[in-house]
């Protein structure tokens, strides 16, 4: 399994909020938000590791996504500030998208939701999608 939390840096230290268990379930509530979405972190682990992607290249790398879906989902993950839209004004018009610093600090945190999946129980194990970490 290929690790890839060395190939993101780290976010600078600062200070760390203290939780309440309601207000740190409500966090993550808030953050698996930005996270829903049927194709949301297909298209996060198309752009993992510095990759930049037009958009053409995104749709044909994602089978089964259609223009309007993939469109919207880019769009909220731009809103949300996990990635950024290039535009280049030319014909024909060129448009890329590339994670924003934030959004490649989500690999570490998805290698560890990973992990986690595969230390589970065997009968809970058989149920979770095998998949390897981000690259």
């Amino acid at each position: 399994m290929a690790r890839t939390d060395e190939k993101v840096r780290n976010l600078p230290a600062g200070k760390r909020a203290s939780y309440t268990p309601e207000t740190a379930a409500q966090g993550v509530q808030n953050v698996i938000r930005v996270l829903e979405g049927r194709w949301k972190l297909v298209i996060l682990f198309q752009l993992f590791g510095g990759q930049v992607r037009r958009f053409s290249e995104l749709e044909r790398a994602i089978p089964g996504v259609s223009q309007k879906m993939l469109i919207q989902q880019l769009r909220q993950l731009e809103a949300d500030g996990v990635v950024a839209r290039i535009v280049h004004h030319q014909v024909p018009p060129k448009v890329e998208y590339h994670l924003t610093e934030w959004g490649q600090a989500l690999c570490p945190a998805l290698d560890a939701l990973l992990i986690w999946a595969e230390a589970a129980p065997s009968d809970l194990r058989s149920r979770l999608i095998q998949a390897t970490p981000c690259d």
